[in-house]
């Protein structure tokens, strides 16, 4: 990799507001989704005549339709209190990454149209049409905010910026203003099945290619089965896992405790992908009709039980929306939960004395733990009662012997994105992508400097591929992170000699 076209800011304790640099981002946006490419999915495919009114009804079809947007549009009082909490505004120091700045991009829009004030009066309070700079605005800094919710967390009102920013992509994508990479990634999901479009011949060669590499490491025939009907457990994983490191490893994992503990189970090569980018861009029926394939899946294959792998957003789908989504599950067994985590299977078994690790055979690392925005925030693991912040740690206690926690002000609600969620894992925005890491590679560091830290674990695909792109860029070896089940199938005790 050549050095990039920017410089990559400087790491420093936490926490440090940044000196404001206005349009210091203004330049960074991702590729626009091409005619052919919206239409695949039912969107215009470019800017549409007429836009203007067309959008101004689909934002108020959406407050209409979702009364916590309409709440989130009227309650702020520009408190300033989430002003230094985005990591885009603390990596790149641009105003208009402040969520108070990206949210009144579309408060003001809403002002003229739908206030009584800001229809008759709009210079007193703040109102503007939707023209086309600002539409360039909405665009340029919608894809600018990963959804991670952590101003939510410190806004007094509760106002989430991630309802506010995935309206507005609705809004830009229902007029022709659709984001190249999410769309295309959602089109890959309906035409073939997954976001990285493995056909289902490459799948059953990839997983062929697994069990190898597994018999060869521990001697057993461990399987990864693919559209086996009377499994008792369909895993719906993301589709980094079949191929990708260090995404790989954590399906390895899988399919080690699954086997330890005797569990039939299978993969599906028409659910073959756990994460659902719908949720990115807030549309229902996206997000929908990529949730149903987890259930056809389920009831073609018999399964009893479903288990979600280490995907954020998927979980979050998973956990908060598909009872309304795709349910009910009367056709699964209820003595499990619905969905139910892997950390939630593998911390069960653990508990059981189903399966046994081995921490020693961690002992080359020094463990710290991120937690995701979409499990830790957005989902929230399941909610409190099914261990949002426990389980992963727990599992990662019993599996390796030196462990050490981030500062308290950065983990658990409080963490910090990893800078590349929300559809935003594209290299287009790459300087967006490592400046918006800086928070969480400060919080690293100091665990580093201070415990020797040598191994970052996370239960998110997208974080896994951040990181393993933007760490070198702070110094950090790229092969430091992985999978807290990357660490489980290090661990864990297989044949009668182990």
């Amino acid at each position: 990799m050549g050095a990039p076209e920017f410089q990559t800011p400087p790491l420093k304790a936490y926490p440090v507001i940044p000196i404001l640099q206005a349009d210091a981002m203004a330049a960074s946006k991702p590729y626009v989704a091409a005619e052919k490419l919206n239409e695949a999915i039912g969107f215009p495919g470019k800017l549409v005549d007429g836009w203007q009114e067309k959008a101004v009804a689909k934002l108020g079809e959406l407050r209409d339709k979702y009364r916590s947007l309409r709440v989130f549009l009227d309650a702020c009082v520009h408190c300033g209190a989430c002003t230094d909490k985005c990591h885009y505004f603390l990596g790149t120091g641009d105003p208009k990454n402040m969520p108070v700045a990206r949210q009144e991009l579309v408060r003001k829009v809403y002002r003229r149209y739908f206030t009584f004030a800001g229809k008759y009066f709009p210079q007193l309070v703040g109102a503007a049409a939707l023209t086309e700079p600002v539409l360039e605005d909405w665009y340029r800094y919608f894809n600018q905010c990963s959804e991670c919710r952590r101003c939510s967390v410190y806004c007094p009102y509760g106002i989430d910026t991630a309802e506010i920013t995935m309206a507005a992509k609705e809004v830009m994508d229902s007029i022709g203003l659709g984001q190249k990479y999410t769309n295309e990634i959602i089109g890959k999901v309906h035409r073939i099945g997954n976001n990285l479009g493995l056909p289902g011949p490459a799948l059953r060669d990839t997983l062929q290619t697994l069990e190898e590499e597994v018999k060869e490491e521990t001697g057993l025939d461990v399987r990864f089965p693919l559209d086996e009907a009377g499994a008792e457990v369909l895993v719906v994983t993301p589709s980094a896992d079949f191929f990708a490191e260090p995404h790989v490893y954590s399906l390895i994992g899988y399919a080690k405790v699954l086997h330890a503990a005797g569990i039939r189970w299978t993969l599906s090569s028409h659910a073959s992908e756990a994460g659902n980018f719908g949720l990115f861009i807030g549309n229902y029926d996206q997000t929908r009709r990529i949730a149903l394939r987890v259930r056809a899946a389920a009831l073609e294959l018999g399964v009893k039980r479903i288990v979600v792998g280490e995907c954020g957003h998927a979980w979050r789908v998973a956990y908060s929306f598909w009872n309304t989504l795709i349910g009910p599950f009367d056709f699964l067994d209820a003595r499990y939960p619905v969905p139910q985590h892997v950390c939630e299977l593998t911390h069960d078994l653990l508990e059981r004395g189903a399966i046994r690790l081995d921490r020693e055979k961690n002992d080359h690392r020094v463990v710290t733990f991120h937690d995701s925005c979409n499990v830790a925030r957005g989902a929230g693991m399941g909610g409190i009662a099914r261990g949002q912040f426990i389980l992963p740690r727990a599992i990662i206690r019993s599996a390796c012997n030196r462990f050490h926690d981030m500062a308290p002000e950065t983990i658990h609600e409080n963490t910090f994105c990893c800078g590349g969620g929300g559809g935003l894992l594209t290299d287009e925005l790459l300087e967006l992508r490592v400046k918006g890491a800086l928070p969480r590679m400060e919080a690293l560091k100091a665990v580093v400097d201070e415990h020797g830290v040598n191994f970052m674990a996370t239960i998110c695909a997208i974080c896994k591929a951040q990181f393993a792109k933007v760490l070198p860029f702070y110094e950090f070896d790229m092969a430091m992170i992985g999978g807290v089940h990357q660490l489980v199938g290090d661990a864990i005790r297989l044949g009668r000699n182990d």
